[in-house]
């Protein structure tokens, strides 16, 4: 069965799914101009910047947060050390430059989600691929809407979202109080340490509180949570980078290198200039889109249920996940691990990184006080958390669209997630990996189907927002927001 998943893992995120993921973006890239490169400025605003008035289950801060939250997680710790490691320095290069052209299709993920969501009869909203496929492509097309959501559904009770991030938490918990695994249990014929079973408990319990109460409180832990830890991460990581400046030109270098396969050391490892090529190629851009997500289409799940009235606008912020995500929190990992030479040090995974943060902040701390570890630990069990809270959300709507919103099956659905989640450290990880990985590209497939198909209506709906935002028809509400934020303070 490991076999077979493997070859199947192979097949689905070979060169064509790879090529066609980033050829989606290149093409939405250049017909809206690079968009994602010219407003980023007004994207940025508009992510902090709620829009009033406008239908929905949540703010667009809160739906932004939600996509961050299932997003920013195990693939920005664990994922860039992987990719490294198994690509060399240059896999980061590849990663970024697939990030690029992948806010271009995150954007047109969150403008068609908004455009064609629905609202059900309970008030509650339900959008993403699946209904952007049915709608806006015709109902011809529903069986590949259905497609997409049954992938969806698998995809997040037994893969990304759940064994393989509570796996994540136990991991780095283990490995920081108990790193010799002296302390242990037997629990299912095997051997366990104390740490990783009651970790396993106490992040069930959690998701228990969290999930029961739906979006709104997946949406509020999410914004209190995932700032806070993206702060902290990328504080952490530009201290190593200024402690350690001297280093940071040298492996600048070696990532460009690397990109291309002039690295010799990894040209004697993957068999020459063009195997490290496609190895640095294939794990960066593989890995990048593992941790963004753009182009899966999970993210225009979250969005479909932000409170707005103009569809570019929730496009605008749901392009900067990818920014934030990739090149921002992906950077500040992959530029650490490299400037501290850490994938030279025998580590992988989450310990690898661990010991780049170690190792890059010793000149402020001891080495001995492990405080790299302490700040990775925290930030991947809180990461790898909301990113089981986020793809709750994400798979239990694709299975609503699935079931047609039977309510019995919908609650045997999330107590399914929740077992998931309770067993997930007591189960083979790298066939969860693997399948979680299948899945993830089985959802892509459809979702980019109708990203091309209807890539015409996201240009008229963009050319369209902007031609009334810069005519004075539409107020995008952010000078009001301001002005009220100033008059908040000058009254306090």
């Amino acid at each position: 069965m490991t076999d077979f998943l493997n070859t199947l893992d192979g097949w689905v995120w070979g060169i064509p799914m790879m090529i066609l993921i980033v050829g989606i973006g290149i093409v939405l890239s250049f017909r809206m101009g690079f968009l994602q490169f010219r407003k980023l400025g007004t994207a940025l605003t508009y992510a902090v910047n709620n829009e009033e008035g406008g239908e929905g289950d949540v703010s667009s801060f809160g739906a932004l947060t939600t996509a961050l939250a299932a997003t920013v997680g195990t693939g920005n710790i664990v994922g860039v050390g992987t990719a490294i490691l198994a690509g060399g320095p240059g896999a980061l290069f590849w990663m970024e430059f697939a990030a690029c052209f992948g806010m271009a299709t995150k954007y047109a993920e969150g403008l068609l989600a908004v455009k064609y969501r629905h609202v059900k009869e309970d008030g509650t909203i339900l959008g993403g691929p699946f209904y952007y496929i049915e709608k806006g492509m015709g109902a011809g097309w529903k069986w590949l809407a259905k497609l997409f959501a049954l992938f969806g559904a698998l995809a997040g009770a037994l893969g990304i979202g759940t064994s393989t991030q509570v796996n994540s938490i136990c991991s780095a918990v283990s490995q920081l109080a108990d790193p010799e695994g002296i302390h242990t249990l037997m629990l299912f014929g095997h051997e366990y340490t104390w740490a990783n079973t009651i970790t396993a408990i106490v992040v069930t319990v959690c998701a228990i509180l969290v999930i029961i109460g739906g979006i709104e409180r997946i949406a509020d832990v999410a914004s209190k949570i995932v700032p806070t830890m993206m702060v902290l991460y990328v504080v952490a990581g530009l201290l190593i980078i200024i402690m350690n400046i001297g280093d940071l030109g040298p492996a600048i270098v070696k990532i460009c290198k690397g990109a291309f396969g002039a690295d010799a050391e990894y040209q004697a490892a993957a068999g020459g200039a063009l195997g490290a090529f496609y190895m640095a190629c294939q794990k960066g851009i593989a890995r990048g889109i593992f941790s963004n997500e753009s182009g899966l289409g999970s993210a225009p799940i979250a969005a479909a249920a932000a409170q707005t009235k103009e569809c570019a606008r929730q496009g605008l912020v749901s392009m900067t996940g990818t920014f934030l995500d990739t090149i921002v929190i992906c950077t500040m990992t992959g530029l650490a691990i490299v400037m501290t030479d850490a994938y030279n040090s025998g580590f992988e995974g989450a310990p690898m990184t661990m010991e780049a943060f170690n190792v890059g902040l010793s000149k402020i701390f001891p080495y001995e006080w492990r405080v790299g570890s302490i700040i990775l630990a925290l930030s991947l069990a809180l990461f790898a958390f909301t990113t089981i809270l986020g793809w709750d959300y994400y798979a239990e709507r694709c299975f609503d669209y699935l079931t047609n919103g039977n309510k019995p099956a919908l609650k045997a659905y999330r107590w399914l997630y929740i077992f998931a989640v309770a067993i997930g450290p007591f189960v083979a990880l790298d066939a969860v990996w693997t399948f979680a990985d299948i899945t993830n590209g089985l959802m892509a497939f459809p979702n980019l189907v109708g990203l091309y198909a209807l890539n015409g209506v996201v240009v008229r709906e963009t050319k369209d927002f902007w031609r009334r935002k810069d005519s004075g028809e539409y107020d995008d509400g952010v000078a009001a927001n301001k002005a009220a934020r100033k008059a908040a303070k000058a009254a306090k």
